[in-house]
């Protein structure tokens, strides 16, 4: 029997991730980066609520970001087994993920930039 496990794309169409569970393994199909509203790229921060030790391999439907962003967090975090995808897709991924990075970097930065505002007790960015 074959069990999935939906980590992302559920209620959007942004940050897939699914868990195939069969025959005793655990691949992690895609890798996605939540995009879009705040409310959404908020969750890129969390941790994904399963074993990394435990994945056999990660693999890769497809290059766009929303699908393989979350591969450097998944580094991270402590993942360094095998990921699989297509030569085309490793190839635009040579490009994709490091001008992900530095859109990320370039966002922070702005952030950073901004005054801070007081809200329900808390500081946060005014953004």
């Amino acid at each position: 029997m074959a069990t999935i496990q939906f980590l992302g794309a559920a209620g959007t169409v942004t940050g897939s991730k699914y868990v195939l569970e069969a025959h005793g393994k655990k691949l992690l199909i895609d890798a996605g980066l939540y995009q879009g509203k705040k409310e959404l790229r908020l969750r890129n921060w969390n941790k994904l609520p399963i074993e990394l030790g435990g994945l056999e391999r990660v693999v890769l439907t497809h290059a766009h970001i929303d699908h393989t962003g979350y591969l450097p967090a998944l580094v991270r975090d402590g993942y360094g087994g095998p990921v699989i995808a297509t030569h085309a897709t490793v190839d635009l991924l040579q490009l994709l993920l490091p001008d992900s990075g530095y859109l990320q970097e370039e966002e922070a930065a702005t952030a950073n930039k901004l005054p801070l505002r007081r809200h329900s007790g808390d500081r946060e960015r005014a953004n």
